[in-house]
């Protein structure tokens, strides 16, 4: 998404979902020594490090403040060389765009086969129940295609890649190192569980669903502890909460799905400072 383009979201979102409770990003911080997040008004960037390599986990809006924030958490742009990208809504791509900084211009751009066709103009983005087309994002990162179920090794960093459609025809989530999920926009943690994601924003309500019941009995298989970390809506390592509400779907316009805790209006940063991300650790949802 053009910067202008970004900019016009963030204000026309702003006015949409103001006083609506629906959205409660995390602000700059860490969760814990491996995983770091950018706050980019309403949308989180997460990064990965393990044995000294770090990955980064969609790339945000095209946002003037990232190389800033980033410095708050010592990670240098320069030192990224891997973005794996859950889907590419202009929220998660918009680092990568022409007229961005260009803070990852060599970065190469992993994103799953499916989804690829939203960048290559094959199929256009459609949210909003189909009323609305979303701007093409416009990269010229070198890209590496991936699979369904495929294992990606990145140094000591092992990640596989798990397909999730109906936010996103090609929506993918990512396992990393067994203990870590990062979901995109696959599950909405509302005051009480997780929901699917808002509905406003799918392309297929339904597929979605599926997608999410299948993700849980995927992860329930396994018996291993994983933090559930989202896109826009924090974490958990309770799959009861995370799962809780999984067959229905966050409706942003109806009273019940707000949460009290979220901020009046997301795209307000005022409370993201780099004493908070230096010194306030990221606390997972309560359950």
């Amino acid at each position: 998404m053009a910067r202008k383009d970004s900019e016009h979201q963030k204000q026309s979102m702003s006015r949409l979902f103001r006083g609506k409770a629906i959205f409660k990003p995390l602000n700059t911080g860490r969760i814990d020594e491996r995983v770091a997040c950018v706050r980019e008004w309403i949308a989180n960037i997460f990064f990965y490090t393990k044995n000294g390599k770090t990955v980064m986990i969609d790339a945000g809006y095209n946002y003037g403040r990232l190389r800033e924030k980033m410095s708050w958490l010592d990670i240098d742009p320069a030192s990224i060389s891997e973005i794996f990208i859950t889907h590419q809504d202009t929220d998660h791509v918009g680092a990568l765009e022409r007229d961005s900084d260009l803070l990852f211009k060599d970065a190469t751009i992993y994103i799953g086969e499916i989804e690829n066709r939203y960048l290559t103009g094959e199929v256009r983005r459609k949210v909003f129940h189909g009323a609305y087309r979303l701007p093409m994002v416009k990269a010229d990162n070198p890209k590496r295609l991936l699979k369904d179920g495929e294992i990606v090794n990145i140094g000591d960093i092992r990640i596989e890649c798990i397909l999730v459609p109906g936010h996103t025809w090609g929506h993918m989530v990512y396992l990393i190192d067994d203990e870590y999920l990062f979901t995109g926009d696959t599950i909405w943690f509302g005051a009480d569980g997780g929901y699917s994601f808002i509905s406003t924003l799918a392309e297929d309500n339904r597929l979605a669903l599926r997608s999410l019941e299948t993700l849980e009995k995927d992860l329930r298989s396994r018996e291993k502890p994983v933090k559930i970390i989202t896109g826009h809506t924090g974490w958990t390592d309770d799959l009861d909460f995370a799962f809780r509400h999984r067959t229905e779907i966050c409706k942003p316009f109806t009273k019940r799905y707000s949460d009290p805790s979220a901020p009046y209006d997301g795209y307000l940063e005022d409370d993201d400072t780099e004493q908070g991300a230096r010194n306030v650790p990221l606390a997972k949802v309560r359950s």
